[in-house]
């Protein structure tokens, strides 16, 4: 029995690009419709990889934008904008939610965000 590897590596280098295009890129990547063979039911078979997220070309405006969490208590919405989030956990923790987000909400997205890969 060969076990043969076919795992797609891609890399995407995030240096003076906006934060959607880049997240845009690579979730299309994650999902796998790039390929021939998609299916929205299975996870594809790739690795992304994105570098310098901390070069990000991220205008002013964009850098007021909210995040937030809510843990469901009353009185339990944390917000915080991009910037704040950026210097707090990294560049790389902004990228990595803004492609969770544009993924599908369903079971296979935590084993989608398993095969991305950030890097400042």
């Amino acid at each position: 029995m060969t076990d043969t590897n076919t795992t797609t590596e891609y890399t995407i280098n995030a240096e003076g690009k906006r934060l959607g295009k880049v997240a845009t890129e690579a979730a299309v990547l994650l999902m796998g419709k790039n390929d021939t063979n998609f299916a929205k039911h299975t996870v594809a078979d790739v690795h992304v990889k994105i570098e310098n997220a901390a070069k990000l070309d991220i205008p002013e405006k964009k850098k007021g934008e909210i995040y937030q969490s809510y843990s469901g208590y009353p009185g339990g919405r944390r917000t915080e904008t991009l910037e704040h989030l950026g210097e707090r956990l990294g560049y790389s923790e902004v990228v990595r939610r803004t492609v969770k987000g544009m993924l599908p909400k369903n079971k296979l997205q935590a084993r989608m965000m398993k095969n991305l890969e950030v890097s400042e």
